[in-house]
């Protein structure tokens, strides 16, 4: 048996679609991801909720994990050149300075299960490895869409550079083949989207 998630799915759609409009026209949304999340929000049974197409950054950090009281010193959707990566870390001035590579996360919310489960199974069959249904309640059903990529490579502490700039440029060589990787992903999932 079917559980529908059908109570207020049009509404919420509806609400999380100017929500969308606003962001975009705040320029908001990573420009390359914009044409996924509108073959994903043109079918009826699916909306999206949030989205990252994945990224690259340099970060100041009190210490691991602290979110919160953390700066962005760099990023960057898309590849990196090493110079904008040094010019990321010149700005380290205190705590942890951590180089990181996010790959691309989708919240989609589904009408039923079945619809779930569907866009779970093509997501994984993508490449999409630790995509998995987030959310299972009366309100709303979530499929979390996102991928294996991911580099955390400390940096230095306290203004202080750990690693060489040989070093630095190797890591950035990793990190871009990471995104060439993931963006190819998100372009394959826009293809086989309307297959739902």
């Amino acid at each position: 048996m079917d559980f529908l998630y059908t109570k207020n799915f049009e509404e919420q759609k509806a609400v999380a679609m100017r929500g969308l409009r606003k962001a975009l026209a705040e320029d908001k949304v990573d420009r390359d991801i914009i044409p996924l999340l509108e073959k994903i929000n043109a079918l009826d049974n699916y909306f999206t909720t949030s989205s990252c197409s994945g990224r690259v950054s340099v970060m100041e950090m009190p210490h691991f994990g602290d979110k919160v009281n953390s700066v962005w010193l760099g990023k960057w959707h898309r590849e990196v050149t090493v110079e904008e990566v040094l010019e990321a870390i010149e700005k380290h001035r205190s705590g942890q300075l951590w180089f990181l590579v996010r790959s691309p996360i989708i919240h989609v919310a589904a009408k039923t299960m079945e619809d779930a489960v569907r866009l779970l199974n093509l997501a994984v069959g993508l490449g999409f490895k630790y995509s998995n249904i987030k959310s299972v309640s009366h309100k709303k059903l979530v499929v979390e869409i996102r991928s294996t990529e991911r580099m955390d490579v400390p940096l230095g502490e306290n203004g202080e550079l750990w690693l060489s700039g040989e070093y630095i440029g190797k890591v950035v060589n990793l990190a871009n083949a990471q995104v060439r990787r993931f963006k190819g992903r998100l372009k394959r999932l826009e293809e086989e989207i309307e297959k739902l």
